[in-house]
């Protein structure tokens, strides 16, 4: 059974949803359990992440092909908000050097454990944005996704997230529109009637309308180059880019040189 440690605290950390997922353990791994939707929209974090910043690092310099095997090899990376580490791991997979980060305990111990099997060298830490802030630490590729939605002090919690970047470098962050529709398809429809995700997940008013989020970067010296909707494809039961944003969107930014 996994240890039971104390949880590291900080303004953007909500106790009752760090409990939530730290009781998940090794359910984050199960492909068809109830954080089955992570896996099915992985690959599109993975590309859309690995797109953007081998487009933007190769104008910078650095000779990267997305379709190289590990195409964001020695860029320094961080995931906050790791959870069980399903990100980490893909994007350690293609050369990132990964730091990941969660404030739930349990969730780290299970994301030790599987990179380990895996063979991948990530960097766990049971911690949180801030500490990270605190120490000064600075990353070329700072990710967190499906994680705004979950936090306290929304605005605050994206300085944070910035000023782990550093210049010249981008900051990834993927959440949930604040529409009817979001309401109607991630609460109603993805918690009570299709058993995506647990009851009790998400919370409207957490939701962030997508020129909120652009407004907030602009406001810590962040510029948003690109917005991009996740939908689900009911017919072949699977996900994609898109243009709308008004459920799921990803939006990646980037901190001048």
């Amino acid at each position: 059974m996994p240890q039971h440690h104390d949880r590291p605290h900080s303004a953007s950390v909500d106790p009752k949803d760090v409990e939530r997922f730290d009781r998940l353990g090794e359910l984050w791994w199960d492909a068809t359990g109830k954080m089955g939707i992570l896996h099915e929209i992985n690959p599109v974090r993975v590309h859309y992440i690995r797109d953007l910043a081998c487009r933007h690092f190769r104008a910078d310099g650095a000779a990267r092909d997305r379709h190289d095997a590990r195409p964001l090899e020695g860029l320094r990376l961080v995931d906050i908000g790791c959870g069980g580490g399903i990100l980490s791991e893909s994007l350690a997979e293609l050369g990132a050097k990964v730091t990941a980060v969660d404030p739930a305990p349990n969730n780290i111990e299970v994301a030790r454990r599987h990179a380990e099997r895996s063979g991948l060298d990530i960097a766990y830490r049971n911690s949180t944005a801030e500490a990270l802030a605190a120490e000064g630490a600075r990353f070329d590729i700072v990710v967190a996704m499906e994680v705004l939605e979950h936090v306290e002090g929304q605005s605050d919690f994206v300085a944070t997230l910035a000023s782990l970047v550093e210049p010249g470098g981008m900051l990834f962050l993927a959440t949930i529109d604040r529409t009817l529709k979001s309401y109607a398809l991630a609460i109603l429809g993805a918690e009570y009637v299709l058993g995506w995700v647990p009851r009790g997940t998400h919370d409207h008013d957490k939701f962030v309308r997508p020129d909120e989020l652009s407004a907030w970067l602009r406001r810590v010296g962040l510029r948003e180059i690109d917005r991009s909707g996740m939908s689900f494809q009911p017919l072949t039961r699977s996900w994609r880019k898109s243009h709308d944003t008004d459920v799921n969107y990803m939006m990646a930014a980037k901190k001048s040189g």
